[in-house]
């Protein structure tokens, strides 16, 4: 590490975390160097199903400093959120390079050296990890998935209903997009979806206004609430058409299946059927791995911090966790203002 850092900052991932963080440094007179491992910025957003709507409406969609497009109580789809950060990124007085994807870190006394997988590196005096929640798929250990002979995908890989038609397809997870793309499904397939626990419904509106109104005003979206959180149930946003379409029976929600074999799927009832697909809507895990060699992380790969700045890793910090301060971390109005406390507390530029 040389005495001198060649960066005051630089931010790993270049999705709504880390523009929210270049455009935090860039209000406390830092030009962040920002390192994206795509082709061009966006994070996961381009590589979603391509229905992907979004579950909150565009007034609260938003990254600090500009606005999203057109009427404020619509909920946008998944390009218009890919165009809204690129040309978010296009404003931004950051450093923004892409197809550098961070391989390793090394932490010292002087900073961080960051290493490419193409064996570039780059120094800063403090580095923010911002490549979310969203970036590595989770594949849970189901019963019996080794031996499925069917097909096996993560939602991360669905993009369209049309290559499924026809098929009987299952489902697991009963979130947002579980319920989503399974009703979609539904359309050319016979669809099941299979969760631990029965769907919640959420209505998308209490009292003329959005729920997300509700929250953002009392407080909640902030609010530390991870542990009430998980042990509740996941809530599904809806405005009644999800709910409408399960209450036709396909898709149906089950409770989850005991076992797979072959090309079978074993329920509670003791029913055995054939299955054609399995889609996991099953969540992620945040991508770390670069900080491996750091200390940064406990013995499952996840960050040690309190509030989104390490307790390990004097420097270091992070944007876009789940539930890394609040509710809405991990989401477009919320990695603004994380981004805001943890540069002030790794006490990046001016006090601002």
């Amino acid at each position: 590490m040389p005495e001198t850092p060649e960066h005051p900052l630089i931010v790993v991932g270049a999705g709504q975390a880390g523009l929210a963080t270049a455009h935090a440094a860039a209000r406390r007179g830092v030009r962040a160097l920002v390192l994206e491992a795509a082709a061009d910025v966006g994070g996961s957003w381009p590589h979603y199903y391509d229905s992907l709507t979004l579950f909150s409406p565009a007034r609260f969609s938003a990254l600090p400093g500009r606005a999203l497009p057109g009427e404020g109580d619509r909920y946008p789809l998944r390009d218009e959120i890919t165009a809204y950060l690129r040309a978010y990124a296009a404003d931004l007085d950051a450093d923004i390079r892409c197809r550098r994807k961070a391989a390793a870190v090394q932490a010292g006394p002087g900073g961080f050296t960051v290493t490419t997988t193409e064996g570039e590196r780059f120094t800063g005096a403090a580095l923010v990890a911002a490549t979310g929640a969203f970036s590595r798929p989770h594949r849970p250990a189901l019963p019996g998935l080794g031996t499925f002979t069917g097909t096996v995908l993560h939602t991360a890989d669905y993009r369209r209903p049309e290559p499924f038609a026809g098929q009987r397809v299952v489902v697991v997870g009963g979130g947002n997009s579980g319920v989503q793309i399974a009703a979609e499904l539904a359309a050319v397939a016979r669809v099941s979806l299979a969760s631990r626990s029965p769907i919640a419904w959420a209505n998308r509106r209490l009292l003329g206004r959005d729920l997300h109104w509700w929250f953002v005003r009392s407080g909640l979206d902030a609010a530390p609430l991870r542990r009430v959180w998980e042990k509740g149930p996941t809530l599904v946003n809806d405005d009644g058409r999800h709910r409408a379409a399960f209450a036709t029976g396909n898709p149906d929600r089950r409770e989850m299946f005991t076992r797979l074999s072959g090309s079978k799927a074993e329920w509670a009832d003791g029913t055995v059927e054939e299955v054609d697909t399995l889609v996991l809507a099953t969540g992620y895990r945040p991508a770390l791995d670069y900080l491996a060699d750091t200390g940064a992380l406990d013995g499952q790969g996840r960050p040690l911090h309190r509030g989104g700045v390490s307790t390990t890793v004097p420097g270091l910090g992070y944007v876009g966790l789940e539930f890394q301060r609040g509710f809405g971390s991990a989401t477009l109005r919320g990695v603004g203002r994380d981004a805001r406390h943890v540069l002030r507390r790794l006490r990046v530029g001016a006090g601002r």
